[in-house]
């Protein structure tokens, strides 16, 4: 059987971001996943407890996902809330899940600041992006799992064999 790809659920259809909303990626090769029982769906925020709706969250200023990971860095809420420990547990989460049910891959919402794998906001909640990775991407990468955004299912597809 091939790995399986674990995904954001967002992309699935499920309303789960942050502002209540799903962000559904429509796509054959998805529908084709799916049928041949490839798919493993998580929203790591879910996952770690977090409320849907919820407040914009950002990565701070100057900091990676891999300063969080190290514990060097906070992800701040637009109130300034600190959700660091929620979206570390997040990323937990979703490397267990990934290991246990055998994802090679992950096809992952960007611009998240724990899915995010090519671009995250800036931390000044003025929607400016830059490059970057959410929490939850940084650590599936740095365990070996292959990471992929919403605009990169073509690669996927090459990557995962389909």
């Amino acid at each position: 059987m091939r790995a399986k790809i674990l995904v954001s659920a967002c992309l699935m259809g499920h309303a789960v971001r942050y502002d209540g909303q799903a962000k559904p990626l429509v796509h054959p090769a998805l529908d084709r996943w799916r049928q041949e029982g490839r798919l493993v769906t998580i929203c790591p925020e879910m996952s770690a407890g977090m409320p849907v709706p919820r407040l914009p969250a950002e990565i701070e200023p100057g900091k990676s996902a891999t300063d969080i990971l190290l514990g060097v860095g906070h992800v701040r809420e637009s109130s300034g809330g600190d959700v660091t420990d929620a979206f570390v547990q997040a990323a937990r989460n979703a490397l267990a899940l990934a290991l246990e049910t055998g994802c090679a891959y992950a096809l992952l919402i960007d611009g998240s600041p724990s899915c995010g794998s090519g671009f995250v906001y800036d931390g000044s909640f003025s929607g400016r992006r830059q490059s970057g990775e959410g929490v939850t991407a940084a650590l599936l990468k740095a365990n070996g799992i292959q990471v992929f955004s919403d605009r990169q299912i073509e690669e996927l597809m090459v990557a995962a064999g389909s």
